[in-house]
């Protein structure tokens, strides 16, 4: 987006590798995944996974008929798609801050680990909302600056910044922490209600991980997620948008056209080979089964 807000983008970054597989980060994983199951319903039609990346826990969305994964990075796509296939899932490579859906599109949405990359939170949760039906779902998880950790460390002169101040911290570039009453305001402002606060990951220390296994971790942590207290490194929000039952007809259909919108007209589109084409004519690519919404084809 020119001029717009600043982009995250993983591109053929080795982020996987650097970061998840064997980086000593198995008890997240594990929690996220525990979180996640007591959150989810059990039954849904059409789930959207905001930066999903390279797909690392859209298998924990089997309840959902179908499940849209979306990130800026085609390439963590690419390589979902090779590992997972097509069958119940689409993948698309967009800009969160222009959701390329039709309104009311989905029933269910999740952001995990995603929302810190973002500096206008106020928009890309918009755009979250403007594709969720009447009644949908959607579970939030943010990374929180006014945990137990950032106090002490505050509290002993090792923190430049405040963990107790409402605005959002930019650690590293692109890399924020949420205090917990900024992100609350945030969505309830959208019509959100919140069903639910899960506090998680409260063992993330090094030597922790290092000297217990994590079934041990990660069941202390399942015993503390059920306190509600706002002090562990990671939140989840159970958020529900308008009190209405779910009643979607965009839902009757597995069709991705039926349901991607183009991002710069809103107008529907049509496929004409590898090339999605809008009712004004601009064209969009189908690259090795990634819909690419990041730039229109010239």
């Amino acid at each position: 987006m020119t001029g717009g807000p600043r982009i995250c983008d993983y591109g053929d970054s080795t982020y996987r590798e650097d970061f998840w597989e064997g980086q000593g980060r198995d008890y997240e994983d594990v929690v996220e995944r525990q979180v996640l199951a007591q959150l989810l319903p059990a039954r849904g039609q059409r789930l959207l996974e905001v930066g999903a990346g390279f797909g690392r826990i859209t298998q924990e969305y089997s309840m959902y008929d179908q499940v849209v994964l979306l990130d800026y990075s085609f390439e963590q796509l690419l390589y979902a798609r090779q590992r997972m296939g097509d069958d119940r899932f689409t993948y698309v490579a967009a800009d969160a801050y222009s959701m390329p859906f039709c309104p009311g599109a989905f029933d269910c949405a999740t952001m995990i680990r995603v929302i810190h990359h973002f500096e206008d939170v106020s928009a890309v949760l918009a755009q979250v909302s403007a594709c969720l039906c009447d009644g949908g779902k959607f579970i939030l998880e943010y990374a929180n600056k006014r945990h137990l950790k950032s106090m002490l460390r505050y509290l002993f002169g090792r923190n430049i910044w405040n963990p107790y101040s409402l605005e959002p911290i930019e650690f590293l570039e692109l890399n924020f922490n949420f205090h917990p009453d900024y992100m609350q305001a945030k969505v309830t402002q959208l019509g959100f209600d919140i069903r639910r606060v899960v506090p998680a990951s409260w063992l993330r220390l090094g030597l922790l991980k290092k000297t217990l296994p994590v079934s041990v971790l990660s069941g202390i942590d399942s015993v503390l997620q059920r306190t509600g207290w706002r002090l562990s490194p990671s939140i989840f929000l159970s958020l529900q948008l308008g009190d209405a039952s779910y009643d979607n007809t965009a839902a009757e259909s597995r069709s991705p056209l039926d349901i991607l919108r183009c991002p710069r007209s809103a107008t529907a589109l049509r496929r004409d080979g590898d090339v999605l084409v809008s009712a004004n004519g601009i064209r969009w690519g189908v690259v090795d089964g990634v819909y690419d919404f990041r730039h229109p084809l010239a």
